[in-house]
């Protein structure tokens, strides 16, 4: 992505593929933008609804691969049949590991430095070179285990 904003990032990647920078696709990418957690699609197309009622399901569903492509969204899919997206900052860790609330569906994210020594190892072993890994656990809330409570559950 380097210096250019992400908005002028997302129009250049759109020019070099001959499709336009509409608004429907601009509010898209704010409402993406805006939010610190993980998302739905589904839940994408509130958040651009709020910023322009136009925004019709299927520019979603086609504006999330162009997003991801062009590095300014993370897909996560963590297994339950819905894949959940994160907007990609500049500066951000890509050595992460995702923990994964089974109990509310959260999606945690800590720095994991080691996956990158972890990759090479295994993958220089078999003559290949890694070009993307991910370690992901589930897990279960104590809390709402021991007290029936989950101070994280609800939150955004």
């Amino acid at each position: 992505m380097s210096r250019s904003s992400p908005r002028e990032h997302f129009r250049s990647f759109l020019a070099k593929r001959g499709l336009r920078a509409t608004n429907q696709r601009l509010a898209i990418l704010d409402a993406a933008l805006a939010q610190r957690e993980h998302f739905t699609a589904e839940q994408l197309l509130e958040y651009a609804r709020d910023i322009d009622d136009s925004v019709s399901r299927a520019t979603v569903y086609r504006a999330l691969p162009i997003l991801t492509e062009c590095g300014l969204l993370r897909e996560v899919d963590i297994g339950s049949g819905e894949k959940f997206y994160r907007t990609h900052r500049e500066g951000d860790d890509i050595q992460v590991a995702q923990v994964v609330c089974i109990d509310c569906d959260r999606i945690f994210e800590i720095s994991a430095p080691f996956m990158s020594w972890y990759g090479n190892t295994v993958s220089s072993k078999l003559g290949l070179t890694p070009v993307n890994q991910r370690l992901q656990v589930s897990a279960r809330c104590d809390a709402l285990r021991d007290t029936g409570q989950c101070a994280r559950r609800g939150r955004p």
